[in-house]
Order: structure tokens, then C-alpha cells, then sequence
């Protein structure tokens, strides 16, 4: 640490800058000062250091060969300043940012947070939809949900229940089926975005004792969007292989039904991911344990299937 003494920050922020962006100009943008002072401040930080970081040219500055691990340290570091100063602001505020993929947020986590505002009302919670991942560590977010299989190096990654699917349908269709071999007679609805294919619930289906596979389906609807398929299968339009935070209130509502009621997981699991070696915020540990217990009160990844509308 003693080291910094001799490293004017206001140079480091400069040099990391320019680096990063490319050009005097965009980091005098950033930084709200002119291009001049973006100059002298990194002058006076090679003088400090006693080392040439640029070399300038007419065309603008270049990070010098050699440097390269210089600035991605300090890139990382002023990353995790940043994610330093986010995190003294969400304490003061008790705001806490959950960064969800979208269905997952639609279906099923957003019918839930009322209870959690309910029992914590002191806690604000935001939640951010995207299918971009999140890194944690640099204080976008204090949680990201997502599945795969794991495990993700450089956060701290917590499972929380594997992911499993079941076909689902209007019972109209379901009366239909007596068996999983039926399926050859209806449409199939396809989510084009699907990370599992209808093997991973033929495969080890006991129901399914004709050997029925899925290049043996026939075609039917396809989305691109998980949630419209779910919303054709409710109309009749065909039968499709939803997974469990999808179609689990749609099936305790009966407003869908189960032919063959028999989960099958796919591999992938969910995952609460957070920053790597920091502790977690009194909300942040508030939240965790909100979800952890909403989750076995359901039962998911575990409960039979609803019997409800069947």
C-alpha cells in the first residue's frame, strides 16, 4: 500500500482511461474535465512512477508494449472501487438489485416479492430482467439468478434447485393422450430457444414404454419466446415440454393440465450468484433466505406434480 503514496489517483483514473477508451478526448468526457488536464494528470503520474506509460503521436496516445498488465489491474481495481462505493449506497438506501433472466422474473419471482416486501418493507427490491450475464463483482447487482450447469469461476455461486421439465397442454389435448406414444398424433410446440430438447423427458420417462423419441414428434407452433409457447399450449394449440418456474402456477391453477405427470430434470440447475469474497449486506442476506425458504415451501426441483385440473 505504500506504494500509492507515490501514485496520484487522479493519474491512475487518468491513464486507466485513456487506455481504456481509446483517446484523450473520451476519457476528458468521462472524467468532466478537459483534454488538457487529462494530459498533465498522467504527465505527473509517469513522473511519479518513473516510467513512460504512452507513447504519444500525433494521432493521439498508445499504451506502450509492456503495459498491458499494468492497466488491466488497474481496470480491475477501479472496477472494484466502483462496486466498493455502489455497495455503501445500497446499504444506506436498503435497495437491493436482482438481476434475473426474464421468464424466470415473469412467472415465477415476481408473483413472490410481495411477500418478501411484506415481511422486509425496509428493503427495496429491483429487479433487473436481461439474459446478459451479470458479473456481481462489479457492483451492477447484488444477485444474479440463472441456470446451467456450473460451476462459475470468479463468483461465489450458490445451487438452488435443478431445473425440470414435464409436457403440458389444454385438457382438451390431454384427453387425447393415453400415452406417451400418442404424441405422435398432435402438434408439438417448440420454443426455438430452448437449452433441452424433448429427449430429456422421453429418455427416462417411465411413461414412455414405447421408446418414443423426440426425432419422432411431429411439428406444431414454433416461438422463439418460452412464455408464448406456455400460452399456446393453454389455447390447445398443441402439447410442449415446459420447465417447472415456467407452467408451475399455470398447473396449481389448473388453467393447464399434465398428461402424463411425471417430472424429468435436464442437467441444469439454478444458481444464486453474487460477488466473490464479500461478505453479503444485511438486505443481501435478508433476500437469500427469502428465496431459499420460498423455494422448499414449494417443493421445486422436488414436489410431485400438481394434481389440480387433472
Amino acid at each position: 500500500m505504500q506504494h500509492l503514496n507515490r501514485a496520484p489517483l487522479n493519474g491512475l483514473r487518468a491513464a486507466e482511461a485513456v487506455e481504456r477508451l481509446g483517446s484523450l478526448s473520451a476519457a476528458a468526457r468521462e472524467l468532466e474535465v478537459s483534454t488538457g488536464a487529462v494530459s498533465q494528470q498522467i504527465a505527473r503520474l509517469e513522473a511519479a512512477l518513473g516510467r513512460t506509460l504512452f507513447d504519444r503521436r500525433p494521432g493521439g496516445m498508445r499504451p506502450l508494449p509492456g503495459t498491458e498488465e499494468i492497466f488491466r489491474l488497474l481496470g480491475n481495481g477501479f472496477d472494484h472501487l466502483s462496486a466498493a462505493v455502489d455497495l455503501t449506497r445500497r446499504d444506506r438506501h436498503s435497495t437491493l438489485t436482482v438481476s434475473v433472466a426474464p421468464i424466470f422474473a415473469a412467472r415465477w419471482l415476481i408473483w413472490r416479492i410481495p411477500d418478501f416486501s411484506r415481511a422486509h418493507p425496509d428493503i427495496r427490491i429491483r429487479l433487473d430482467s436481461d439474459v446478459a450475464l451479470v458479473d456481481p463483482n462489479t457492483g451492477a447487482a447484488d444477485f444474479t439468478i440463472r441456470i446451467g450447469p456450473g460451476p462459475y469461476p470468479g463468483v461465489s455461486a450458490e445451487p438452488l434447485f435443478p431445473q425440470r421439465v414435464i409436457p403440458i397442454c389444454h385438457a382438451d389435448v390431454a384427453a387425447r393422450l393415453p400415452s406417451p406414444d400418442a404424441l405422435r398424433q398432435v402438434p408439438i410446440i417448440r420454443d426455438l430457444q430452448a437449452m433441452y430438447s424433448w429427449d430429456s423427458w422421453l429418455s427416462g420417462a417411465k411413461a414412455n414404454d414405447s421408446g418414443l423419441r423426440a426425432a419422432d414428434l411431429p411439428a406444431g407452433p414454433d416461438f422463439n419466446e418460452a412464455s408464448l409457447c406456455l400460452d399456446a399450449a393453454m389455447t390447445g394449440a398443441g402439447v410442449f415440454l415446459a420447465f417447472e418456474t415456467l407452467c408451475i402456477d399455470a398447473l396449481n391453477r389448473g388453467q393447464i393440465t399434465a398428461p402424463f405427470p411425471e417430472w424429468k430434470t435436464t442437467g441444469g440447475q439454478y444458481w444464486l450468484i453474487s460477488a466473490r469474497d464479500r461478505s453479503l449486506t444485511t438486505p443481501q442476506r435478508r433476500f437469500r433466505q427469502w428465496l431459499m425458504d420460498a423455494i422448499a415451501t414449494e417443493g421445486m426441483g422436488s414436489s410431485p406434480v400438481p394434481s389440480h385440473g387433472q
